[in-house]
């Protein structure tokens, strides 16, 4: 079975056997024809997220993707590349701190079952940063708060237990949700089947409740505008 690994912008290809995933590929060339191969592992086990790559052209964890004749296999996109396969992902978690999106003020409040079901996908979030990766946004604006930042945004908004609900609200609207084009690809590669996309446009919505609107209706124009009526 051959595959293709991108090194230093050049396809190197490479032929294993016996092979069930990606990440043993890649452990094998390692071991037997290029000790020099470099690439992240971790949990062996789609919890730690370390391993996420992409595969085609699209971003899969190393140990959970079944290997396939001919696969050409890249590092995540839109993020430092240090070498090979591994990459500078601090750029992408430094989002967290910018989105501020972690608990800010706490009050004790009672939870029912349906109160934890709100948020509970969210909190399943690995951080491997195959939505950053795959996000036009953020590959073209790297100040964009971007997926999982917002994702966990809308997590400690949705918590009654959060008594900052407004500072959160604030803190995402230049260079957070409305520059999202909601295009979905985040969804699409996510690991855990968290939809970011479903979470900005909740996060919109709330935005909505304390006054604030897409920035972008502005430029349009009104009826006795731009727009000729």
């Amino acid at each position: 079975m051959k595959l293709s690994i991108k090194r230093d912008e050049e396809l190197i290809e490479y032929e294993v056997e016996n092979i069930l995933t990606l990440l043993e590929a890649l452990e094998q060339i390692k071991q037997t024809q290029d000790p020099s191969l470099s690439f992240s592992s971790g949990c062996r086990s789609s919890v730690c997220g370390s391993c996420a790559v992409r595969v085609n052209e699209k971003e899969h964890l190393a140990c959970a993707y079944k290997l396939q004749d001919g696969d050409i296999i890249e590092p995540l996109k839109n993020l430092p590349v240090l070498k090979d396969l591994v990459v500078d992902t601090q750029q992408a978690l430094d989002t967290n701190k910018r989105s501020k999106a972690f608990l800010l003020s706490y009050q004790q409040q009672p939870l029912t079952h349906d109160d934890e079901k709100i948020n509970a996908l969210q909190s399943d979030c690995i951080l491997c940063g195959s939505c950053y990766s795959a996000c036009p946004v953020f590959s073209v604006n790297k100040d964009f708060l971007g997926p999982f930042a917002l994702t966990r945004v809308w997590k400690y908004v949705s918590d009654k237990r959060e008594t900052k609900t407004k500072t959160h609200i604030d803190t995402i609207q230049q260079n957070g949700i409305w520059d999202c084009t909601l295009c979905n690809e985040c969804t699409v590669v996510c690991p855990q089947g968290i939809s970011s996309k479903a979470d900005i446009e909740k996060l919109r919505a709330r935005s909505s409740q304390y006054g604030y609107m897409d920035p972008n209706f502005g430029s349009f124009g009104g009826f006795d505008g731009g727009l000729g009526f």
